[in-house]
Formats: structure tokens, sequence, C-alpha cells
């Protein structure tokens, strides 16, 4: 089979790295990749978003299954253009139509969906910018801090929590008047603050059987202690040590089992991950958002936890066997610890040679922002690398990380040396 996997970051490389182990793979395109995707397939560089390049790829290639890594794409309807075009219907693409991407795309949309469903989530309300005042009057009924959500995509920084009631008045009204992300905060969720453990949980779905993977927890801010500016994750862990299968349960029958059948009800044609975000309070479980998408750095704990073959799953999806493929899922603790540029998630210098990567031990690197240049591995984006380990406990995996973290060097290199602190 000549599969096509969208993306260039680490959890690309992560697909890549599993998928060319499987025996139904024979060959493996990554559009545009990084370094070390290269080293497993073939790197073809072009945009996420340049639908008729990516089909003249496709053709050229004999491509048969398109695997779509981040969710632009999948919000801007790649894979409704895939599936009205005649010279593309054939391809099998792992990740939902444009309505479905919604659930990511807008948080409004997300909301109302978990509302109609009885799925479990924040009190909210949305607003325009002709209810600002009544925007006020909401916020003033809740309790501090404050959660203000731009509806649509804002990479990743479209979500404020602010402490202070004067303070999110102002940031409100920046958002829907002074249209501080664009389009993208058009319309505004306010919604209540929920308290506990983050938790991600993700599922393969081909629209009406499903499979749940690994869980994992992840580490988003900058500083030691969970401190300092949001990023786009410093670090994962899986399994997470409070999660069994009575909490799976929970899981799977308060949140997944409807989620599916909201789906089939709304004739929302859904075959790809179900990325959902949880707080965990008491037990109890809570959505704080859907994502249509696999997580970085959550991938890199994932996937190698996952034993079964990848692209055989997928390729159930695209004949109808998905249901009856057996999945099985190492019981192996995975951790992951990203190195990041030096200023990152602000202002960061690229360009920086890489060395060490010859010198590491039991661990498996993940490309996240790297180039090639005359022979040299060079720094290309803020968070760089992936270090993921395995090991019968957090700590004899971390520990193998952070010793191979020391190993790699780049100027103005930076890790979080506390990812598992709260888990161990």
């Amino acid at each position: 089979m000549n599969v096509l996997i969208l993306g260039s970051g680490g959890r690309e490389h992560a697909f890549a790295w599993k998928i060319s182990q499987s025996s139904l793979c024979k060959k493996l395109l990554i559009a545009p990749g990084n370094a070390g995707t290269s080293k497993i397939g073939e790197n073809i560089n072009i945009s996420l978003n340049d639908f008729n390049g990516i089909k003249e790829i496709c053709i050229k290639e004999k491509i048969e299954m398109l695997i779509v890594g981040p969710e632009d794409p999948l919000v801007n309807g790649i894979t409704d253009f895939f599936k009205d075009d005649e010279k593309l219907k054939h391809i099998t693409v792992i990740g939902p139509s444009k309505k479905g991407a919604q659930l990511e795309g807008s948080k409004e949309f997300s909301k109302k969906f978990m509302s109609k469903y009885n799925i479990p989530t924040a009190k909210y309300k949305s607003f325009t910018k002709d209810t600002l005042k009544d925007g006020y009057i909401f916020l003033e009924s809740l309790n501090p801090p404050y959660v203000l959500k731009a509806d649509g995509l804002a990479a990743g920084k479209g979500v404020l929590i602010i402490d202070d009631i004067e303070e999110s008045k102002i940031i409100l009204e920046d958002m829907l008047i002074n249209r501080r992300f664009g389009n993208a905060s058009n319309t505004v969720i306010i919604e209540e603050y929920l308290s506990g453990i983050e938790l991600s949980v993700f599922v393969l779905t081909d629209g009406v059987s499903y499979k749940i993977l690994p869980c994992a927890k992840d580490y988003k801010r900058i500083g030691e202690g969970d401190t300092g500016l949001n990023t786009g994750g410093m670090g994962a862990i899986s399994p997470v040590p409070f999660v069994d299968r009575f909490f799976i349960e929970k899981v799977e029958n308060e949140i997944i089992k409807p989620t599916i059948k909201g789906l089939r009800k709304e004739n929302i044609d859904y075959k790809g991950f179900i990325f959902i975000g949880l707080m965990v309070e008491n037990g109890n479980p809570k959505v704080i958002e859907y994502n249509v998408r696999m997580g970085d750095p959550e991938t890199e704990v994932v996937i190698p936890r996952i034993k079964s073959d990848l692209l055989n799953l997928f390729n159930g999806i695209k004949n109808g066997s998905f249901s009856e493929i057996d999945f099985n899922i190492s019981e192996k603790y995975a951790t992951t610890v990203m190195l990041v540029s030096g200023g990152y998630p602000e202002k960061y210098i690229k360009g920086e040679k890489i060395s060490g990567l010859d010198k590491i031990n039991d661990s498996t690197i993940f490309h996240s922002g790297t180039l090639k240049i005359n022979n040299n591995l060079i720094t290309n984006g803020g968070r760089v690398l992936a270090i993921t380990s395995t090991g019968n406990s957090i700590q004899e995996s971390l520990e193998k990380s952070f010793n191979n973290a020391e190993k790699i060097k780049f100027k103005g290199k930076y890790y979080r040396k506390d990812i598992g602190f709260d888990l161990i």
C-alpha cells in the first residue's frame, strides 16, 4: 500500500515510524515532513492546504491512503475534497469530513454538540460583538478564574484564563471588537473554570465502531512546576497511573459512546481520531475540548504503546473490517521529554546545529522541528526533538529520556526536568 502522511511534526514522525514497520506499507511519503521522517520515507515539500498540489502527488505516486496529521487541512475540508473528486475518491482519508472537523474548528459547535448529547462539560454561553454587554453580565455570574475561548482556530492561543473580572471584560472586548484573534474570535465562548487533573483520551473510529487508544497526560507550561507560558507541549506520560478500567468504562459510557452516537445522528462522516481533552475532579470526567486529530507530544507516547499494526487498523477502516481487528496495547510506560529552542514559546532562533544523536541509547527520537542542510541537522522550530523512552515504571522510562536529553546538544537547548513530577 502506498501511504501519504500530511504534516511535519513529532506526531507525523511517530506515525511514519509506526507505519513503516507494517508489512502492508509499500511506499511511504510525508508532506512536508522533517529531517527525521526523511530517514524512513520520502519527504515532499508542499503546503498542507495546497489541495490541488496534494492531488497531483497522490495521482503520480498512486497513493491509496492519506493520513492527515494536523487539524488545519481537516477544518478546511481536505476529506471532502478527496471524496468529491473522481480521481481521488478511491483513496481512504484518515480524518473526518469538514463538518466533523468542526468539533475542533468551532468551540461553539462542539459545546452545542456536547449539550445536545448530554456529554459532561463546563457551563458556558457564546457571545458576539452585538451581545458584548450580555457577556459582561454572564462573567459576573461566574466565579474566578474566567475562561474565554475564541470560537475558531487560533494557533493554540485562543483560550485565555483570567483571574480578574475587570481584566476579563477588557479582554472580551478586545477579542470581539478589536478582533484579537481575527475571524477566530468573531464569536467568543465564556465558560466556567474546571479544576482537577487534565487527561487526554484518544479514540480511533470508522464512524460506527471505535477502539480506545492509550490515554496520556501532557505538560503544556514552559516552566517547571507547571509555571509560565503555555506551549505546544513539553512532554507526556502514558499510561496515567490513576486511570483504571473502571474510570475508562465511565469515560466510555458517559463520553465516548454518546460522541459516536451523536456523530451518527448528525450524519457526520467521521473516519479517524478523536482526541478528548478531559478535566477529572473527584473521579468525574468533563470534556474540556475535542480535537479531531492526535495530540503532540501525546502521539509520541501513545503510538509506541500500540502493539497492533496501525496501518492494518487504518486498512480495516477502508475495507469495513475495523471492528473485527484485534487491538493490543503494551503494559509498559512511555514518556516523552521535549527539547525546545531557547526563548520558546516566544521569540526563538532557528538554524542551530544539533549534535549527539549518535550517542542515544534506549530511547526513540521523534523529530519535531528539524532540517537537514549540507549533511548538518539544524533546528527549524520551537519544539525540536521528542525523546521517547519505555520502561516498567514512569521513573525508569523518564530516567532514560532525561539521560539522553543531556547527550543532545544545540545552542539554547531547554527542556523541563520535572515531566511526570505530579504522577510519581
